[in-house]
């Protein structure tokens, strides 16, 4: 499966202007970053309400692109009903999100 929805990403990429493009990309990445950072924090605190926000965040932001390898993660992350772990989820989300990226970046290019 591909870290992104064709249908979302690619036509943000054939729509908007390439610099808006580009912008997009460097927003999400801050965003990613940001919101990774407090995810970790959250977990490693033991601060479930915070882990879940974080969650919450970065699947909204992985929507907004097109990831959807990201967003089905970050949803597991954000449902504290769900059976797996944090501990489980948290590596499997980083990865995604630096797919995400990687593949946002190739539609630049």
């Amino acid at each position: 499966m591909s870290a992104l929805d064709p249908t979302v990403a690619g036509q943000l990429a054939e729509d908007l202007p390439p610099d808006v493009f580009r912008t997009i990309i460097a927003t999400f990445e801050e965003d990613l970053t940001r919101l990774v950072q407090e995810l970790r924090a959250a977990y490693d605190s033991g601060d479930q309400d915070g882990y879940e926000r974080a969650a919450h965040s970065l699947a909204g932001a992985a929507a907004a692109v097109g990831a959807v390898g990201l967003e089905r993660e970050a949803r597991l992350a954000m449902d504290h009903r769900q059976p797996e772990a944090a501990i489980t989820v948290l590596p499997r989300l980083v990865a995604e999100a630096e797919g995400a990226l990687e593949a946002l970046h190739a539609l630049i290019h």
